[in-house]
């Protein structure tokens, strides 16, 4: 997976890039603990993410959770197949999905 991280202010987007799963979760995780300290605001752009797994779900959810402490969170660019899981999950009860 390919992340691509762009902090404008105290806005960050990060863009997901391939599969978010069990192998390439840590590297996301890493990046949002070394990255969120005085954000506000916290986009995650899934336009390119082709699969997400549960490890990657419990990484979206320790970030929202993170972010309702300190901002917000909103992800973007959500493809069907993401969307599905999200669904099917109840996730998409709880994060801020903008298409």
């Amino acid at each position: 997976m390919k992340i691509t991280e762009k902090l404008s202010g105290s806005q960050l987007c990060l863009s997901l890039e391939g599969r978010l799963d069990t192998t390439t979760a840590p590297d996301l995780e890493k990046v949002l603990e070394d990255s969120l300290e005085g954000v506000k605001e916290l986009i995650f752009d899934m336009a390119a993410l082709d699969y997400l797994s549960s490890a990657g779900l419990r990484i979206l959810l320790g970030a929202q959770k993170k972010m309702n402490l300190q901002g917000s969170m909103k992800v973007t660019g959500v493809n069907e197949t993401i969307m599905e899981i999200f669904e099917v999950t109840g996730f998409a009860d709880i994060l801020t999905i903008e298409q």
